[in-house]
Formats: C-alpha cells, sequence, structure tokens
C-alpha cells in the first residue's frame, strides 16, 4: 500500500471503532460554523491548546451537517471522545469538558442551522465574520488555486448570480442535493452574514452565539480568545501564541472591484451591526 493508502485505511480505521463506541462518546457542546477564510483554522489551532477543550479525533471539521448529513449519528458521534476523556478534561465545577469541532460551511449551508438544533439543541456557536470584501477576494484566490474557480474574479462576480441562484433553489427543493457550485463559488454571498447569523439566532437564541472579527482577533488575539473563553464559562487559559494559519498571497485587489464590493456589502453590513448591537470593525 502507498503512503496515502495507508493513511485513509488508518483514517477509516478510527472512523469505525468510534461509530462502534458511540454509546460511549460524547456530543459537541460548541460548534465553530465559519465563515470561511475569515481565521477559523487560527482559532481552532489556539483552543486546542486549552486544558478543558477537545477536539474530533481526525479532523478538524466533521461536515456532517452539510455534506455528511446522509449518515447515522453514531457515524458523528465516532469523531469525538469518549465520555470518561472528557470527565477527566472537565474544569473545576464541570461534568465535562468543551468538546468541539470546526465547520467552516455550517455557516453558510440552507439547511445546517436547522439540522444543527434538531440534533444539538443545546449546542452553542462561534463564528468568525471578516471584511466581507476581503474576504470574497481571499475565497476567489483559494478556489482558484484549488481548481474550483477558472475565471478572473470580476468574471467570477458577475456570473455569481446565474450559477448560484438555481444551486441554492435545488438544495432547497431537495435537501439531500449537494452543489460544489454553492459551495465553492459563492463569493459575494458568503459575506452576508446577518442573515446567515440570524437564522441560527432564530433557532437557538441569540445568547448562544459568540461573534469574533477576524480582524480584531488578529489585532488583540489573547482579548478576544479570553472573551470567547467567558462566554463558553472555561478558565481564562492562554496558549503560548497566537499564529496565523492558511493566510494565501497574491496580488491585490482591483480598486474598481473593490468599489462594487464594499456597495454591494453595505446594507448587509447595515443588518450585521444591529446584529451584534455595533458596527462592524471594517465599516467603523
Amino acid at each position: 500500500m502507498t503512503p496515502p493508502e495507508v493513511q485513509r485505511a488508518g483514517r477509516s480505521a478510527v472512523v469505525a471503532l468510534g461509530r462502534a463506541s458511540a454509546p460511549l462518546r460524547v456530543e459537541p457542546t460548541f460548534l465553530l460554523v465559519g465563515a470561511q477564510r475569515a481565521g477559523t483554522t487560527s482559532l481552532f489551532r489556539a483552543l486546542l491548546e486549552h486544558p478543558n477543550v477537545l477536539r474530533p479525533n481526525l479532523h478538524k471539521g466533521v461536515n456532517y451537517f452539510d455534506v455528511n448529513y446522509g449518515r447515522d449519528w453514531s457515524w458523528y458521534l465516532g469523531h469525538f471522545p469518549l465520555k470518561a476523556t472528557a470527565r477527566r478534561c472537565r474544569p473545576p465545577g464541570r461534568q465535562r469538558a468543551e468538546i468541539f469541532e470546526a465547520s467552516g460551511y455550517y455557516m453558510f449551508h440552507p439547511h445546517a442551522a436547522t439540522r444543527i438544533a434538531e440534533r444539538l439543541p443545546e449546542v452553542r456557536i462561534v463564528a468568525m465574520v471578516r471584511d466581507p470584501v476581503e474576504r470574497a477576494y481571499s475565497a476567489y484566490k483559494h478556489e482558484f488555486a484549488r481548481g474550483f474557480e477558472t475565471e478572473t474574479f470580476e468574471r467570477a462576480l458577475d456570473l455569481e448570480d446565474a450559477r448560484v441562484e438555481p444551486e441554492l433553489q435545488h438544495m432547497l427543493d431537495d435537501p439531500t442535493y449537494q452543489s460544489n457550485t454553492y459551495r465553492h463559488q459563492a463569493y459575494r454571498r458568503r459575506g452576508r452574514y446577518a442573515e446567515q447569523l440570524q437564522r441560527f439566532a432564530d433557532l437557538i437564541g441569540r445568547e448562544r452565539i459568540h461573534v469574533i472579527e477576524s480582524e480584531r482577533f488578529f489585532a488583540a488575539p489573547a482579548k478576544q480568545f479570553v472573551g470567547l473563553l467567558d462566554f463558553l464559562e472555561l478558565p481564562r487559559r492562554l496558549p503560548q501564541s497566537f499564529d496565523q494559519f492558511n493566510a494565501r498571497p497574491g496580488t491585490p485587489i482591483s480598486p474598481s472591484v473593490e468599489s462594487r464590493l464594499f456597495e454591494y456589502f453595505r446594507p448587509h453590513d447595515l443588518a450585521l451591526t444591529d446584529f451584534l448591537g455595533r458596527p462592524p470593525v471594517w465599516s467603523s
């Protein structure tokens, strides 16, 4: 077997073992739901250093509530630690540690919030948001490098509605339908944060949602991390360092496209202001 085949076989064995022992495993207590290209990997790595936080056994994100919802619940639980492990890692006065996964498509997927609310009614939601103009261009470069995009950025923006709207309707009509177009080519729509966050708030309650602006996180990571720990009711333990992961260099966005996107996002940023109770940092 080649090394990749060995890795795949090993992962399959871990999933099979986890699935068989699902009754002994814990459900996640919070989910990092996105947004894509907003710093979730950096936050994920910082959380891993906290002694009372446990991650999935294999990957940063399990993607159960978006692209793997056809699998059974035991498959999902099989990705998480044992209850005994969660008890050993619990903070003082708590029954168990905080357990989480980070799937950046949950925030944008049209059915994920409903599925999460049905399956995990007590879960807490953590979301990172970023200047939507910068996020859109970063996402474009990311998808272009991975082969999901072949057009120029400006052309991709021109095509976005015609590409994405029929796919979204198909997903709404058939919840089992999966769309690479909707997932990988919705550069503007993913930046309409307020409507995505409100979907979660309507289902699980605004008080169980914590939003971090990536600009604030990378400018003052300790302060933002402490705010998250307080939201999760965890001891204030900081990682040794805060690092930025998955930054993708490239040419700057053209001023004309930047101006166009700024106008597009103006009403969505106002809606986010209402949701947060203050203007997002990029518009203040």
